[in-house]
């Protein structure tokens, strides 16, 4: 994907105390990310079998076997990916990963 935004939401979340864990995890899935051509949620189901895809063009990763949840945006069509969310399983349940 062309464009990544932001990068500073994955860094701030591994900078908070307790979810030092995720660091390296979130790390890989950027690079990944910045390398793949995603044309559909199908290509991202075959990179990542346990990516949910929840409407609205967004994608629930799960980071550090589930411990974390990473919510993203896409725009197939001009391949960039807009960071939503990133937090505990908690912190998820909270939310609505579709219109977050």
């Amino acid at each position: 994907m062309k464009n990544i935004i932001a990068l500073r939401t994955l860094k701030e979340h591994w900078e908070k105390p307790g979810r030092e864990d995720s660091e390296q995890q979130l790390k890989a899935w950027y690079h990944e990310a910045k390398q793949a051509n995603w044309s559909n949620p199908n290509d991202i189901k075959s990179q990542y079998r346990s990516a949910s895809i929840v409407g609205n063009n967004r994608v629930v990763f799960n980071i550090c076997g589930n411990k974390y949840r990473l919510i993203v945006q896409i725009n197939y069509q001009n391949q960039w990916v807009f960071i939503r969310f990133v937090g505990t399983h908690k912190e998820y349940d909270q939310i609505d990963a579709a219109n977050i």
